[in-house]
Order: C-alpha cells, then structure tokens, then sequence
C-alpha cells in the first residue's frame, strides 16, 4: 500500500521482548513523523509479536481492532505458581507433581478449556478495582478481589512437550489472559503453573508473518509494502457503498436512508472507507467517520 507522509495507516508490527507498547508507539512517532498513533492490545514487556499501530485518522478504528480475536503461542512451566503468573514473578507453591504428567493428561487438560467460561484475571493485571489498577493493589501488599469474566477459547493446541515446560498455541476472544490459561492448567493439573513466554502471532485477519521489525518503521519503503489499509483490517464488517449525496450527509452526522445488511457495516465511498456506521436494515446512522470532507 502506497503511503504519503503521516496518511492513514494501519501497520503491523513484530514487538520484540523488552520494550513496553507504549514504548513501541514512541519509537513509530519518531520514525514516522506524528504523534496520532495508536495501538490495539497491549502486550506486556517480557511478550513479543504482533502490534497493529493505528495512524492518522484510522486511530478512530482503534476501538474496533483491539475487540478482535487474538492468536498466541506460548510458553509454560508446570512446576510452581508465580505471584504475577508469569516468569516476572516469585515462585509460590513450587513442587516436583509435574514428573507424574503424561502428554495425554495436558491435552486433556487443554481441550477442557474450550469455549466459553469464566477466568479470573491475574492480580497483576491493569483491571480496575474503584479507580485503581490491580497492580498497583498487588504492589502495595494487599489482595485485589478481582471478579470473574467472560471469555472465550476457541482453539488450545499442545506443540511442544517437555517437562516441566510446554508450549501450546491458542486461539482466543479479546480481553482474554494468556497468563491465567497457564494458571488455571495448573490449578487443573494439581502441579502449578506460569507463563514463562509468549508471542502474539495474530490479530483478527491480521497474521505476525505481515508484520515488520521496530528498526524496519525508518523505512518508508518498508513500512509501505507492510501498511494495510484500514478497509482490509476489518473484513468482518458488510461493505456498502454510498453516493456523493449520501457521503456529504453522513459527514454531517446525518442517518440516511439505506439498505443494507442489519448492524455495524463499512461505509465506502468511492472506494475508500469513510467510515463505520450503524444499520437498521433501511436506515444507515455514521458512528466513526475518517474522512470529514
């Protein structure tokens, strides 16, 4: 995708272990030349993978990127519990349980998690408890009573057995903790478990293999064969197509009337996405709008 200046990008990138996002999405204002720069879906420092880095007006489909469905491979140890669940953390509980596991357990353990259930996010995590994040209750010594959600798994697959040590790839809704999956398997499995490594390898349609290094961002040659556009990121969404009437009135807010298929669809006008509206089935009503004129 051929790109001018700070346009309207989308850009895939590959985070490696260390730097935090908010870190990553320094590096690209420097290297790109703006500060309207977004991310969807916070990895933490010692994850590496994908990062999809909104620019310019496609920050206003940030909302709708980061709800996506995520892909992930990662790395596990069932001899302990970490007080972060995950290899940042101190060792709880550590045991030798794992020498009487056989591959077959941990995959009848994995599949079990399949589909949707109720996960506790780690005390370690940037959950809200009235006003504050859990890690900061967590840092001061104390408990944070963090309540159940909803999320879902739609594929767990074991790829490497080694024990202690697994590595499984999973497919899984947004807002879904990686970390509690090694948890909870080993709460499951009666040995203990934690996170030792993880790498995000998808983002709804969009695959690590599209993705380009932080150092490749000061290539704008590079970063264009990589950008995707905003329109292609989000192919769960109907397209319709409005006129140059119909466009004017929808940058001013306006519902209109229009078929199209019920919910929310990708308003394109000749060609490119103006924006993100709402459908009736008759009536089309702009919720996002990109382009103002």
């Amino acid at each position: 995708m051929k790109t001018d200046g700070a346009a309207d990008l989308i850009i895939p990138v590959d985070k490696p272990v260390g730097p935090t996002s908010h870190d990553v999405v320094a590096i690209a204002r420097r290297a790109l030349g703006t500060r309207r720069i977004g991310h969807t879906g916070t990895l933490d420092p010692f994850a590496s993978g994908l990062l999809i880095l909104c620019v310019g007006r496609a920050t206003r489909l940030v909302e709708y990127l980061t709800g996506l469905p995520k892909g992930y491979h990662a790395t596990a140890r069932l001899d302990a519990f970490t007080g972060t669940d995950d290899a940042t953390g101190e060792h709880v509980a550590a045991n030798d349980a794992w020498r009487t596991l056989t591959r077959g357990s941990v995959e009848a353990a994995l599949e079990a998690m399949l589909g949707e259930q109720q996960q506790v996010p780690p005390a370690y995590s940037a959950k809200k408890l009235e006003g504050r994040r859990a890690y900061e209750i967590a840092r001061a010594g104390e408990v944070p009573a963090l309540e159940p959600v909803t999320v879902r798994i739609d594929r767990i697959q074991l790829t490497r057995f080694d024990l202690p040590e697994i590595e499984f790839d999973v497919a899984c809704s947004s807002g879904t903790y990686i970390r509690a999956i090694a948890r909870d398997l080993g709460v499951r499995l009666g040995t203990g478990g934690y996170l030792s490594a993880l790498r995000r390898t998808s983002i709804g349609a969009v695959s690590i293999d599209q993705a380009i290094s932080l150092e490749e961002l000061t290539d704008r040659e590079r970063v264009d064969s990589a950008a995707i556009a905003p329109v292609d990121a989000l192919p769960q969404f109907a397209r319709v197509d409005v006129n140059d009437e119909e466009a004017r009135r929808l940058r001013f807010g306006q519902t209109i009337p229009h078929p199209a298929p019920p919910g929310e669809v990708l308003i394109m006008h000749n060609r490119e996405l103006l924006g993100i509206g709402f459908s009736n089935g008759s009536n089309l009503r702009p919720r996002k709008v990109l382009h103002s004129e």
